[in-house]
């Protein structure tokens, strides 16, 4: 006798459609983690779910969530409740068609505290982004560790900060404060590429108010010690500052769409109708008539790349420099340039470590530099001799010399000094150099220069003041201008500033193809 199809279906256990209900049950548990007080309080704070951030980042609907599904097992810690997602959403998605790894910090879970399920959801996503070459997009907005799990959180830690290190210059990573990141917390965001901050709402630093109180006795406010325009202006941590979250996503998709994939590929190309061919005639007259005058360097800047766009680098902090990036015939360029209309352009220890790291950032995503120098020579002080400007301005000097990508100086005015070599100068390995004819190449400037050669001459004259004068005039007209240099070959040209774009769009042309080799080591030794 055989056995009817009846007494097989009585026997079976679930069906498919129980289990796909099963699991349908536990995915909505893992979306709504969070308690619904907890979800309220944070969007009382005006502040997106994490969730809601992943969204308006990405591409519509081009998520893909990772270990959705887990949950801590750190029981003998008295953590009874076990949400799904453990605190942190992980995946991977497009921004403008291309991808990017993301992990977003959910506060509503455990306050985003980091645990060990948490971290290793974060450890999984960061080897996944440098197997396949992808940027890492971190959205913080957590508590810290997580106490309950005691050592194991400071242990995970180490394992995002390792991998951290490990993706340095390989692919972009990109720091999100939306919200607290305190104490161990803020190291993996301070070894990232670049970092967002919003006004009022995130804050950073590795003690709080109550603790600088108890041990200092200075009394300062949460947005004073750590907050986003303190850390933009005073401290150099935050990258860029925006005024709320959705404009803070936004100049995060802006950044990515100057960077390339990974350090192997080119960052992407972006068409534009601006003529190639196109004169630069306001350059003529944007120099004022004294050279002890200001002018914007941001100016000359936005004239000779695509359409007048340029998006600047730490734009609060160590102002007297200015870096950014912009394009030439639709490809990417990073620009640094000396900013007259702060300390008249001079370099000090902010200015060159804020240059260095950018130099370095963009000679290991393939990004060509374009320097616009205008340096009287590094800031004079015993506060700058005696915090390091020797050891920080070698930093720029280094990074610099060390980055092979194709490089151009363009010598606008003042080239005084060891902050003239310092400014990618030909002799440390500019590829092209070009000069206007305001540019003024020597040791010093005329009257410093002046005051010492001439020193005895002008003690003994008759009448000090005119014979200064005189001699200034004298050494003004003999070397402070390009000539000189342009003999012994120190700059490629002396050109009319009306053409600086042109001879910018032929180099970079011409040095597409430039391959330079690093003799073979382990790495350098910066003067950190």
């Amino acid at each position: 006798m055989g056995t009817s199809v009846s007494q097989v279906t009585d026997t079976s256990g679930p069906s498919m459609q129980d289990k796909i209900d099963d699991l349908r049950d536990r995915q909505q548990q893992a979306i709504n983690a969070g308690s619904p007080r907890s979800v309220e309080r944070h969007k009382g704070k005006g502040k997106l779910l994490a969730r809601e951030r992943i969204d308006y980042l990405c591409d519509p609907g081009s998520f893909h969530e990772l270990d959705m599904l887990a949950r801590h097992r750190a029981h003998a810690a008295g953590l009874e409740e076990r949400p799904y997602t453990d605190g942190v959403i992980t995946g991977w998605g497009t921004i403008e068609g291309r991808k990017v790894f993301l992990f977003s910090q959910d506060f509503t879970v455990f306050g985003g505290a980091l645990g060990e399920v948490f971290a290793e959801k974060i450890h999984k996503l960061m080897d996944l982004a440098l197997k396949v070459g992808a940027p890492v997009i971190g959205l913080n907005d957590g508590a810290g560790a997580r106490i309950q799990e005691g050592v194991v959180s400071l242990a995970s830690y180490g394992g995002i900060f390792y991998r951290n290190v490990q993706s340095s210059g390989v692919v972009p990573q990109i720091s999100v404060i939306l919200g607290p990141c305190a104490g161990g917390a803020v190291y993996s965001p301070a070894m990232t590429d670049f970092i967002f901050m919003v006004r009022e709402s995130s804050h950073m630093f590795i003690t709080g108010p109550d603790v600088v109180k108890t041990v200092t006795g200075e009394d300062v406010t949460l947005e004073e010690l750590g907050g986003a325009m303190s850390h933009a202006s005073k401290s150099g941590v935050a990258t860029f500052v925006s005024n709320d979250e959705q404009s803070c996503l936004d100049d995060v998709r802006f950044l990515l769409s100057f960077l390339p994939q990974n350090n192997l590929e080119e960052a992407p190309f972006v068409d534009t109708a601006d003529d190639p061919d196109r004169l630069c005639e306001s350059l003529r007259d944007i120099l004022p008539a004294s050279p002890n005058q200001p002018y914007d360097m941001k100016k000359v800047i936005r004239e000779v790349v695509d359409d007048g766009e340029f998006f600047e680098y730490f734009p609060h902090w160590a102002k007297s420099i200015v870096c950014g990036f912009s394009r030439v015939e639709g490809k990417t360029v990073g620009v640094v340039g000396n900013q007259p209309m702060a300390f008249a352009g001079v370099l000090d220890i902010e200015s060159s470590e804020k240059a260095a790291r950018f130099v370095r950032t963009c000679d290991a995503f393939n990004i060509p530099l374009l320097t616009f120098v205008d340096v009287p020579g590094f800031l004079p002080g015993v506060n700058q001799e005696h915090e390091g400007i020797i050891r920080h301005g070698a930093k720029l000097l280094y990074a610099f010399c060390e980055a092979t990508v194709p490089r151009i100086q363009i010598i606008t005015r003042k080239a005084y000094g060891g902050a003239y070599v310092v400014m990618n100068s030909k002799s440390i390995g500019a590829d092209l150099a070009y000069a206007w004819p305001t540019a003024e190449l020597a040791v010093m400037g005329p009257q410093g220069a002046v005051e010492i050669v001439y020193k005895r001459e002008l003690q003994q004259a008759a009448d000090p003041v005119t014979r200064r004068a005189e001699l200034i005039a004298e050494y003004t007209e003999k070397y402070a201008n390009p000539y000189a240099a342009a003999e012994r070959g120190y700059i490629d040209d002396v050109i009319d500033p009306a053409d600086t774009r042109r001879k910018v769009v032929a180099g970079l042309r011409m040095l597409q193809t430039k391959r330079e080799e690093l003799p073979r080591r382990k790495h350098g030794n910066m003067p950190l």
